[in-house]
């Protein structure tokens, strides 16, 4: 079959989300409280962004670090009250025109490189209606370059354009603007999918507000651009990476240039961690984020908004929160830390390479024990079924458990909380970890999900051989 790639128009199925898609069932109505979660996020991602601010800071002091003894008791005893005080910062969180600026700024100099770096072009999994995403395989390119880009135009680079702590000083301004940004986006993006989709993986589930959260297309594209990988991989995970680095900036000139070895090892370890996301960058595009979940406003609202205020946000409570760690507690929490991440590739690397020579390379000096697994692919124009064939590795990290780098990065994830010192700053510090747990258990079921209704009995079989999902004996 030829290879169809997502700058080819397709037709629109009009259809709903049927057989011929990647899509599985999941979301508002298979989970209850990921929909509550989706509905409170934007309130939430401003309230979160307050909570590290300097204005938090001054006007109630101390109260960031006692989310339960302060912040919770106090709304038991007066609901009405934090309610009303709750809304007052949730008005006061607004767009600035140098946040605006910023994100503009921020975006552009990612879409320049997008479009200028070099890179072979990679394929992503063959859809169930027959079509193959293609992409540039640049994303260590775009790590390196961009993060020479930031600081060459900042004040401790050369050209002193903007200040190295620009992330913290213009985030409560930017998360505001991007979260009307990120509706709209959305909205556009519903639309697109209905009447304008790029490959046949698109159509209308029959809700509005189901193709609103979820999305109405699996591989959007405008002018080439690939939508998905753009806000999830060049954006999102960009200002993620530096986000730490930036915080740490601010840190040192707020606090007499004084070290927070906790925030300064969290941000080398995530930086560390999010180098390996771009060497890796094409496995993320064979990823359930790319592959099943279509571009609604769960996952792009969520990589545009849901990262920036959540992900960093351990970090950024250290500027205005120092962790008081010491460099022996610190360095100790960064060297587990910093193993979980290598384990973290080198699972993903395993796979990688299994699938890149065909189950034919060794895994701890034996051939590796797979399953063959056939499913059909649809040809949505004159409804042809055709069988192919996958690989379900079961030997090496992956007979340990179907999702065991799942573990290994909810270890870098704990310890990148514990360096912000919860015992100290309260466990509002720990929101990030916790997050990532649930749906990191909830991505797992959701795979298992989808690859049962691919392989049937193949992956039965496989269940067999490997049966914990993330955690051995537990899970």
């Amino acid at each position: 079959m030829p290879k169809t790639t997502a700058t080819q128009q397709s037709k629109p199925s009009g259809g709903k989300y049927d057989e011929g898609t990647n899509y599985v069932a999941g979301g508002v109505e298979a989970n209850s409280l990921l929909f509550a979660l989706l509905v409170a996020a934007p309130v939430l991602s401003l309230l979160l962004a307050f909570v590290t601010s300097e204005e938090m800071a001054e006007q109630y002091p101390g109260l960031a670090t006692e989310p339960i003894t302060g912040m919770l008791a106090g709304c038991v005893k007066d609901p009405v009250g934090c309610g009303s005080t709750i809304l007052d910062v949730v008005l006061s969180v607004r767009p600035t025109t140098d946040g605006a600026l910023f994100i503009a700024a921020f975006m552009g100099v990612a879409l320049l490189l997008e479009r200028l770096l070099p890179g072979k072009v990679d394929y992503g999994p063959e859809t169930l209606t027959g079509h193959i995403p293609e992409y540039v395989d640049n994303g260590l390119l775009h790590c390196v370059v961009y993060s020479l880009l930031f600081w060459a135009g900042s004040n401790i680079g050369l050209l002193g354009l903007y200040d190295f702590g620009i992330l913290f000083d213009q985030f409560v301004g930017s998360v505001a603007f991007l979260n009307i940004f990120g509706v709209v986006f959305c909205v556009f993006l519903t639309l697109k999918g209905l009447y304008f989709p790029s490959t046949d993986d698109s159509g209308s589930s029959g809700s509005w507000v189901k193709d609103f959260l979820w999305g109405t297309e699996l591989y959007p594209r405008v002018f080439g651009l690939d939508l998905k990988r753009f806000i999830n991989c060049r954006f999102s995970m960009t200002f993620w990476q530096l986000s730490g680095l930036s915080f740490c900036y601010r840190s040192w000139t707020l606090h007499g240039e004084q070290i927070d070895w906790g925030l300064l090892f969290a941000a080398i370890s995530l930086y560390i961690y999010l180098v390996k996301f771009f060497i890796w960058e094409m496995g993320y595009m064979r990823s359930i984020d790319i592959i099943v979940d279509r571009a609604g406003f769960e996952i792009q609202w969520g990589c545009l908004v849901w990262v920036p205020a959540v992900y960093t946000f351990h970090m950024r409570f250290l500027v205005m929160n120092p962790s008081g760690l010491s460099f022996e507690v610190a360095f100790a929490l960064f060297c587990v830390s910093v193993a979980a991440v290598i384990l973290n590739y080198l699972a993903d690397r395993e796979r990688l390479v299994f699938r890149a020579t065909n189950g034919r390379a060794k895994i701890c000096g034996k051939p590796p024990k797979f399953i063959k697994a056939e499913y059909m692919v649809l040809d949505r124009a004159t409804g042809k079924r055709t069988a192919k064939t996958s690989l379900l590795l079961a030997s090496g990290y992956w007979g340990v458990a179907r999702h065991f780098q799942y573990f290994f990065e909810l270890v870098a994830a704990w310890t990148w909380c514990l360096l912000a010192n919860p015992m100290a700053n309260g466990t509002l510090t720990c929101f990030y970890a916790i997050f990532l747990t649930y749906l990191l258990i909830d991505r797992a079921n959701r795979d298992s999900r989808k690859c049962r209704l691919k392989y049937g009995k193949y992956y039965d079989e496989y269940c067999k051989l490997v049966p914990y999902k993330i955690v051995p004996g537990i899970y």
